[in-house]
């Protein structure tokens, strides 16, 4: 199989893009291009708790080959104050990215993005992932994709913006 270089970049992530990406069975996407990924905690005990039965043993083998880490909190105090604006996951996460000076949080929820990014912590989410790895030819179809993930993972895209990530993708 080809080996994809990964890079070196202190990656966490909070529930959403972990979830989704494995619902639809492309969470090696992530692994591929950033060799692990960090979790807390609290998204850890999330994506436990994952109904999709299918998506939880591709994370569990993800957890079991180590390359999604948890790691616990130094500052528990500051994902609560995070918590009285976000989701518990989202509060640890952005926390977890803070104390660790993480060169990328993945996450989607645009109140925990807004935090993210007044914490000036550099964000992506589940969509620019998926234009990233369309555009190293990791993933032939972002339509496909965008689909399995409305009609899989129940995951919600504006009209507007899939239009607007198809058209930079040239599809």
């Amino acid at each position: 199989p080809t080996r994809w270089r990964t890079s070196r970049m202190l990656v966490v992530s909070n529930t959403s893009p972990i979830s989704n990406l494995a619902i639809i069975g492309k969470l090696d996407l992530l692994r591929l291009r950033y060799g692990r990924v960090l979790l807390p905690e609290c998204v850890k005990r999330e994506l436990a708790a994952l109904s999709h039965a299918t998506g939880r043993e591709r994370i569990d083998a993800a957890l079991t080959d180590g390359w999604l880490e948890v790691r616990s909190l130094a500052d528990q105090a500051k994902a609560e104050t995070y918590a009285r604006r976000v989701d518990p996951g989202e509060a640890e996460a952005i926390a977890l990215a803070e104390e660790l000076r993480a060169d990328k949080l993945l996450i989607d929820d645009r109140l925990g993005r807004e935090l993210a990014r007044e914490r000036k912590l550099p964000i992506a989410g589940l969509l620019g992932e998926l234009l990233h790895a369309k555009a190293n030819e990791r993933l032939a179809s972002l339509r496909e994709t965008m689909d399995e993930l409305k009609s899989e993972a129940r995951f919600f895209i504006r009209d507007d913006l899939r239009e607007m990530i198809l058209r930079e993708a040239g599809e």
